[in-house]
């Protein structure tokens, strides 16, 4: 991301395997993460940290090709995350950050969890289970210097937990601007700029796509169901009889890309050129000559 600087990320496997209870810890910042599943969590909500303020957000499939997240934020976030093992049965993981010094208050975790929930929104990457997405609450200067420093951190170390939902994607000072060359899509009713990234394959706002698919493309449920949800979202709308990307969106590959704009299965890597019409296939193959 711009301005980035190089840090330290420690991952700690509490319980010695990969797939286990991780503690996240960052060089010089007091944020701790702390990962774990929700089979898990009977046994893990012991640890001090889920006896500290903070904030935490809980993961699921949801029933579309969207995670379902929600954002909370808990003095005692044992409590409330006993409340939702009981009541809420869509999560499967769970992320709770908290500052290993205690320094985050009310207002500070109010804060937080706003502003991810405002992230959320934005990126339109999950679907949110919160029901309401409150206002920043007000704070002084210096306060909300420290949520902001802090919400920063946080948003380095969601992405290596495979949290996307707060990444909003944008082509204008990216660094996959200066890595990757922009590229274009035409035929089959589309008109897209985009290029890859070190996550995916980012198409700019203003794309446009055929607003109608191919029978064939019933044999292809998932990019079926993801038209859809970008149309639900607003990513999508119908505009003089073509689909029109409202926002820089990221898809998870260039193939998913092409498919979406054209309505029909796509080989992303030959739909996709550059501006010497050479397809992602062929500026790979260039890119390794000596």
């Amino acid at each position: 991301m711009p301005g980035a600087t190089p840090s330290t990320i420690r991952i700690f496997l509490a319980d010695g395997l990969p797939e286990g209870v991780r503690v996240v810890t960052k060089s010089n910042w007091t944020g701790t993460a702390v990962v774990c599943s929700r089979a898990q969590y009977p046994q893990v909500r012991a640890r001090p940290e889920f006896a500290s303020p903070g904030v935490y957000v809980l993961n699921g499939p949801g029933d579309g090709v969207l995670p379902l997240v929600y954002v909370g934020e808990a003095e005692v976030p044992r409590k409330r995350l006993d409340k939702h093992l009981a009541d809420s049965d869509f999560w499967n993981e769970l992320v709770l950050f908290v500052s290993s010094d205690e320094s985050l208050n009310k207002a500070h975790l109010r804060y937080l969890e706003a502003s991810l929930i405002g992230l959320a929104q934005q990126a339109k990457r999950a679907s949110l289970e919160n029901n309401t997405a409150p206002a920043l609450p007000p704070l002084s200067e210096a306060d909300r210097a420290d949520a902001e420093g802090f919400l920063g951190d946080m948003l380095v170390i969601y992405p290596l937990l495979d949290v996307r939902a707060f990444e909003i994607p944008s082509a204008a000072g990216s660094a996959s601007a200066e890595l990757f060359p922009e590229l274009f899509l035409k035929g089959s009713g589309a008109e897209a700029k985009g290029r890859e990234t070190t996550s995916g394959f980012l198409v700019m706002a203003g794309a446009q796509g055929r607003n109608t698919t191919v029978p064939s493309l019933a044999a292809y449920p998932l990019v079926l169901r993801l038209r859809e949800q970008l149309l639900a979202n607003g990513i999508l709308v119908e505009t003089d009889g073509r689909l029109v990307l409202t926002q820089d969106y990221e898809f998870s590959a260039p193939s998913t890309a092409a498919a979406v704009l054209m309505g029909r299965t796509a080989d992303g890597r030959k739909e996709w050129k550059d501006g010497q019409g050479r397809n992602l296939k062929e500026i790979a193959k260039a890119a390794l000559r000596p």
